[in-house]
């Protein structure tokens, strides 16, 4: 996985981008780019020279720690990421992503055209087991 890191970076560097935020949930790695920590494994060694080099070539740079339990973000943006195929593969399309203060489902609909709850529907199928008279499957 540090050498896909490695590949984005570079990625970047050849896109001409000059500011970059890396999120990462290898505590190691993030601490050993910062300079926090070294390491004497000879594996590791030659990726972080590489990255180091990278890093010289933005304006500016962070990296930031997010741990695994807290990663959905990344998780979700993986799996997108996989669903698009690109003829180009040199080329990443940005995707824009919305920062909202509160989830999707804090946001509700206070009352439905029928003047009914918005799960009225949901319940009444459940109880009868017969789709409303206006269901499409679509």
């Amino acid at each position: 996985m540090a050498e896909y890191k490695a590949c984005i970076l570079r990625m970047a560097v050849d896109m001409n981008i000059k500011e970059f935020l890396v999120i990462g949930d290898s505590d190691l790695l993030i601490h050993l780019v910062q300079g926090k920590w070294s390491t004497k494994n000879v594996k590791i060694l030659s990726y972080l020279h590489c990255v180091k080099e990278l890093c010289k070539k933005f304006t500016k740079i962070e990296f930031k720690h997010v741990p695994k339990i807290q990663n959905e973000f990344v998780d979700t943006l993986a799996t997108l990421s996989s669903m698009i195929q690109r003829p180009d593969k040199n080329y990443i399309n940005p995707i824009k992503v919305e920062i909202r203060d509160q989830h999707a489902y804090c946001f509700h609909v206070n009352e439905e055209p029928d003047g009914k709850p918005w799960y009225h529907d949901i319940k009444r199928f459940l109880v009868t087991r017969e789709y409303p008279e206006n269901a499409t499957n679509g």
